[in-house]
């Protein structure tokens, strides 16, 4: 016997379960009626197409949240109503209800078993075109790159804290990688949310229930720290490029396209990744050309360089700090992991206008007073094709003192969470609990 069930704390109200209607989504639309057509028109030769990953999480997506595909049924213990949930096609790349359900829970668990009682800062990094392309293919340099980023960071709050008498401090950080920016743009960037600060062992050398380390926090990082923390993360990548033989050592310019593994590998999403990273069409008549833009006068403003503090830019690198969380604000700290979580796409922002064009919404009007845009289907579907990372890849990675092996861990984690009200739930709570005995679905005759 199976049992299942959700609870609640206690003298907490419920929430109602609304099914979602799947099948009516603008995405779910347009790819049931074109993706035959896309695979057709990206098929290549001697099938280098579009690789069989990114296959299946677009027809994957064609099954999230479909009855007909599969539910689990759930019946209330007291009531004895019952509840028919779909499974979820559990898609990394584009689905919007698999990305804000991950962004909630992987939020939910950072504030509550990962993140101790202490100030945190969002530190983001964007790299320059030609290294974002290598990197959203390559996932193997993309953590090399990355390491030397977080290890530049880490060993920056050290120094700091040094420079406080703080000797062997340690920090941590949790970074999420990110494949996509503005209109459905492939812009991989590091968002880093780091505890703005270092922890030592306590006088006691050891570790225990919270008790054996002392944090010291540090001051919020100068224009010119964060410049030279930038410039330190550029030398050191640059080296990193360097012994790989992915740049000249005289000239520094990164090596052409047909030298790089997804041209090799995977031509047909070289393209869309290329043509995606650019904001270009790849394919139809207009391939090459820039996506149909909608301009609203009253949103446009002079493109002029605009300082901003704790940010730096060198080479095409971009590194921004002014994002910080108080120690005791547990809901603005869950608002930034939910902010650093969050799905590429998101069901508001797509409106069908035909069969032939979907407006995307921008969050934010650009400079020229672009405030949506708009895609032929093909082109739609080849952007969310762009934004599928490889099988087995992690792009939630912790380092430092909140990485999974560090000694401090469990007592960095336990820091400061002795003042927080803990509530058990009871269990008259319970809300549904599964059937005893729950008869196999007949399957689709053919």
């Amino acid at each position: 016997m199976v049992q299942a069930a959700i609870s609640i704390a206690p003298g907490a109200s419920p929430r109602l379960h609304v099914p979602r209607e799947a099948e009516r989504g603008v995405l779910h639309q347009v790819l049931r009626r074109h993706l035959a057509a896309f695979l057709d028109a990206t098929s290549g030769d001697e099938g280098r197409g579009i690789p069989s990953f990114v296959r299946r999480e677009l027809r994957g997506f064609l099954r999230c949240g479909v009855l007909r595909h599969g539910f689990a049924r759930l019946r209330c213990g007291a009531c004895r109503e019952e509840k028919l949930i779909p499974f979820s096609c559990k898609g990394r790349g584009f689905c919007p209800c698999c990305g804000g359900r991950r962004m909630a829970e992987r939020a939910a668990h950072l504030v509550d078993e990962v993140f101790p009682r202490a100030p945190v800062r969002q530190w983001v990094l964007s790299l320059p075109y030609a290294l974002r392309y290598r990197l959203a293919y390559d996932h193997e340099l993309c953590r090399a790159v990355l390491k030397v980023y977080v290890r530049a960071l880490l060993g920056f709050h050290r120094r700091r804290a040094r420079r406080l008498g703080v000797e062997s401090g340690k920090g941590g950080s949790v970074t999420v990688i990110q494949r996509f920016g503005a209109g459905l743009r492939l812009n991989l960037h590091f968002h880093t949310t780091a505890i703005d600060g270092v922890f030592t062992p306590g006088s006691n050398g050891e570790s225990t229930d919270g008790e054996g380390v002392v944090f010291t926090e540090l001051p919020p990082p100068t224009d010119e720290e964060v410049a030279t923390l930038l410039r330190t993360v550029v030398s050191r990548i640059h080296r990193l490029l360097v012994r790989r033989g992915l740049i000249d050592t005289e000239e520094g310019d990164p090596p052409s396209a047909p030298a790089d593994p997804a041209t090799t590998e995977a031509p047909a999403l070289a393209t869309l990744q290329q043509a995606s990273l650019r904001g270009l069409q790849a394919l139809g008549a207009e391939a090459g050309r820039r996506v149909r833009r909608v301009r609203d006068p009253l949103h446009a403003h002079r493109a002029h360089a605009r300082s901003r503090p704790m940010h730096a830019r060198l080479d095409g690198f971009d590194l921004h700090a002014a994002v910080a969380v108080a120690a005791d604000d547990r809901e603005g700290l869950e608002s930034l992991c939910r902010y650093i979580a969050r799905p590429a796409v998101a069901q508001t922002s797509l409106e069908l206008l035909d069969e032939d064009r979907v407006r995307v919404a921008l969050r934010h009007p650009w400079r020229d007073g672009t405030t949506h845009l708009e895609f032929e289907p093909l082109e739609l579907i080849g952007r969310l094709a762009a934004f599928v990372p490889r099988p087995r890849t992690n792009l939630t990675l912790y380092h430092g003192v909140l990485a999974p092996n560090a000694r401090l861990r469990a007592d960095v984690v336990a820091y400061g969470r002795a003042t927080e009200p803990k509530s058990e739930p009871s269990p008259s709570s319970c809300l549904f609990s599964a059937p005893d005995a729950v008869s196999p679905l007949p399957r689709e005759q053919s």
